[in-house]
């Protein structure tokens, strides 16, 4: 099974470049993050002409998370990620498909910083965190897919000094990035890659695409009942040089099931 995360910023905007992704790499799930549609704007028919059913939680504007599958259904178990009831973002969204628990998340960007967004970041991740352990103690097959929006180490970024105050590499989400792996998850890029540089977004500024100038932001975390069934992991870098692109590429795992 290949089960892959794409934020794809504006689904509508770039269907297009997700469908032409879909066709190549033919990926049994895909998580996909920002829609910024709102439910009833989902690309639903379009997706089922390319042989994806689909799950999604949709928010206009802004955010937005979902679950396409291929030859299959998604059956959704969750569409909120649990510990704050007056959150209305869409940013979680938790399925089953073929046997496997998978979950589409958006974690909070948290700039500027310091301030509430900052706050918020660092709640939303405490709740993940809270969450993963539930989902850890009751054993089934799960994989945590998404963006993040936290740089892991020093490894998953070009060398700069220009995001040291970002939100993105402060210690706070650093630490609870690491508290998921304390956990007991697999990241699964890492486990397979443990050494190279690897990147998923590219910014649009300053020629950062062509420079290589890239942070890892999208992670997919197994559960122990996953790990050791990994084959395979990559990114599918050629989708961010595309006409049209969202800053981020594809990440994917190919499981032994």
């Amino acid at each position: 099974m290949r089960i892959a995360t794409f934020n794809i910023n504006n689904v509508n905007r770039r269907l297009a470049n997700l469908l032409a992704w879909l066709e190549r790499a033919r990926p049994d799930v895909v998580c996909l993050q920002e829609l910024k549609a709102a439910p009833s704007a989902f690309p639903e028919e379009e997706l089922a002409a390319a042989g994806y059913a689909a799950a999604w939680q949709g928010q206009r504007t802004w955010n937005g998370v979902a679950i396409l599958a291929r030859a299959a259904e998604p059956v959704v178990t969750r569409r909120r990620l649990p510990g704050d009831p007056a959150d209305a973002q869409a940013r979680y969204l938790e399925a089953a498909v073929q046997g496997v628990l998978v979950a589409s998340l958006y974690l909070p960007n948290g700039n500027p910083r310091p301030g509430p967004k900052f706050d918020y970041k660092l709640a939303w991740f405490d709740r993940l965190v809270a969450h993963a352990g539930s989902l850890l103690e009751s054993g089934v097959p799960v994989v945590l897919a998404g963006d993040y929006n936290v740089v892991p180490t020093g490894r998953d970024i070009y060398p700069t000094r220009s995001w040291t105050e970002d939100a993105l590499l402060q210690p706070e989400p650093r630490a609870a990035f690491r508290s998921l792996l304390d956990q007991g998850w697999t990241d699964a890029l890492r486990a397979r890659h443990p050494e190279a540089p690897l990147y998923t977004f590219w910014d649009y500024k300053r020629r950062r695409w062509e420079r290589d100038a890239g942070l890892r932001l999208d992670h997919l975390l197994l559960s122990p009942a996953l790990a050791p069934r990994l084959a395979e992991a990559g990114i599918d870098r050629s989708v961010r040089g595309e006409p049209g692109a969202s800053d981020h590429a594809p990440a994917w795992i190919e499981l032994d099931l």
